[in-house]
């Protein structure tokens, strides 16, 4: 039954102690004459004795299952069921459906953007705080929705939540269209902001479950355009829209296409989850031996509240005492809620200094689009090939180069210059183009520096892709959502847009070396990591 050794898990609180926590198993496997498995560290692409456990150990544990009739693993490390041998058309069509997802929850968070006037004058508001809380709280959702979600993914694999999620996001969408006030308007936006999370937060575990080291670059930014142009192409549509028929409108369009999603994942969507296919494998095999004693390789001994209770603290635990992931997550949630800042003030913006319409305003978000596209884009292209030219050089890889100095200290520079850019020329009147190209190399920058911290902090932590993500998600989306309720009052105030955004800048500057002093540092810090020894 169990012939070869099994994968360990991406992101479980389920793996053995006695495995690495950086373990990747797409090199493929090498036996002993014995016909025990052994990886070796360059097999699993980290470096010699990053992840403190010798050969010995693993040799050990390899022995362990061959010994033991009853343990259920893959066959074979050429198995058709493990995810990382599956066709490749098979995993890029598991990727298009993940980005797809991750196209239609963000549309959410802005694509009502150009008619926030319109809702305020409709349920009597005034507050400028009550203006940029009904974008922001849909992000507070994110926060929260992640450490559910990661766990959840963690006991019963990654298909089934985005499954529910989808559902659970349409029908939200349609209390959101049909609130009366506007304490159910953000009840409701809260609540499809906890549903549209979950490929968000499990989209990255799902794509570390089945692409290899070289291609995840490109699969990750095919899955990153998700939560990054939805943001931007929504509220181009939405301006348009409202004009025409009304914010409400805007819902019931997500609502339409969310529906025609939930069949369209349902039939399409592979689990990807290594501990869940083995535990369906070792079910089918008790029901057609009648053996009630097979377990899976990948099996915990803890109960399913232990499991749960360890997986749903484990995402706080990364964030407050990893320092890498902690250094990381406040640099993306700075600059994240500082774009969500120019995201909720963008209407007021380009509608009160250059006079643009309700229609019309949604073209204010365009360069973050194209800004994002080139980031994400180049950020792919560059972290695959230097692993493809390390592995082409006989070098073993470790995750740290993820993080290309020479990539992401100049995109550092580059997003303060942006805001630099924009603020002065808003404040000054300059042609509306102009403010605009200062936010377009805003936006290439943040992605450029999302994209390189997200991949290198998903190889640096593969067994906890989810939480790891999670934690990420949590730190990221609150500042998300507090940071733009003050962006008003910043910009009113004495600072006015000029110095409001060279403040911004100069916090952003302070940031810079994060990425670089982690490329350094990185692998000893590592290898004290308390979550390469215990769960």
């Amino acid at each position: 039954m169990a012939d070869s050794k099994a994968q360990t898990p991406r992101d479980s609180g389920t793996f053995d102690k006695e495995k690495p926590l950086d373990f990747d198993a797409e090199k493929g496997q090498q036996s002993d004459l014995d016909g025990a498995t052994i990886l070796a560290p360059s097999e699993r692409g980290v470096s010699a004795g990053s992840d403190g456990v010798t050969g010995d150990k693993e040799k050990a544990v390899a022995e362990e299952t061959e010994q033991d009739p009853n343990i259920v693993d893959w066959d074979g490390p050429h198995d058709p069921e493990n995810p990382m041998n599956w066709p490749e058309k098979k995993k890029w069509l598991n990727v298009a459906v993940l980005s797809i997802l991750t196209i239609i929850t963000p549309l959410g968070s802005s694509m009502f953007a150009p008619g926030i006037k319109e809702i305020l004058v409709e349920f009597h508001e005034t507050s400028s705080i009550t203006a940029t809380f009904l974008v922001s709280i849909y992000i507070l959702g994110f926060a929260f929705g992640p450490l559910l979600v990661a766990p959840l993914s963690e006991m019963y694999g990654r298909a089934p939540l985005y499954n529910i999620g989808n559902i659970l996001f349409t029908i939200f969408t349609v209390g959101t269209a049909l609130s009366t006030n506007t304490g159910m308007l953000l009840a409701f936006r809260f609540l499809m902001g906890l549903a549209g999370s979950v490929p968000i937060t499990i989209g990255s575990g799902s794509i570390a479950d089945c692409m290899k080291m070289e291609n995840r670059g490109k699969a990750m930014s095919a899955w990153a355009l998700g939560p990054l142009l939805g943001p931007c192409i929504g509220p181009i549509a939405g301006g348009y829209l409202i004009k025409a028929a009304g914010w409400r409108w805007v819902f019931w369009l997500i609502v339409i296409i969310g529906g025609c999603l939930i069949p369209f994942a349902f039939f399409c969507l592979r689990e990807t989850y290594a501990p869940v296919l083995l535990e369906r494998k070792t079910a089918r095999l008790r029901k057609e031996t009648g053996n009630p004693n097979l377990r899976s390789k990948l099996a915990s001994n803890k109960s399913a509240a232990e499991t749960f209770k360890a997986a749903i603290y484990r995402p706080m635990k990364l964030l407050i005492f990893e320092p890498i992931i902690t250094l990381m997550s406040l640099y993306v949630a700075i600059t994240y809620g500082i774009l969500y800042m120019l995201f909720t003030t963008f209407t007021f913006v380009y509608s009160g200094h250059y006079g643009f319409g309700v229609d019309t305003i949604g073209l204010a978000y365009l360069p973050t689009g194209i800004g994002m596209l080139i980031g994400v884009g180049v950020s792919g292209f560059l972290s695959d090939k230097i692993v493809k030219d390390r592995t082409a050089k006989g070098l073993v890889h470790r995750p740290e180069v993820r993080l290309l100095p020479y990539f992401t200290i100049p995109c550092g520079l580059l997003l303060c210059a942006g805001l630099f850019i924009y603020g002065w020329t808003v404040q000054e009147h300059v042609h509306w183009i102009v403010p605009m190209f200062g936010v377009l190399i805003f936006c290439a920058a943040i992605m450029g520096i999302m994209m390189s911290v997200q991949s290198y902090l998903l190889e640096a932590f593969l067994a906890h892709a989810a939480s790891v993500t999670a934690a990420l998600a949590v730190l990221r989306s609150l500042l998300g959502a507090l940071l733009p309720l003050g962006a008003l009052d910043l910009y009113e105030s004495k600072l006015q847009f000029g110095w409001g955004n060279s403040l911004l800048g100069f916090i952003a500057l302070l940031l810079v070396p994060i990425p670089f002093i982690f490329y350094v540092y990185g692998e000893k810090l590592r290898k004290k990591s308390r979550f390469n020894k215990a769960n």
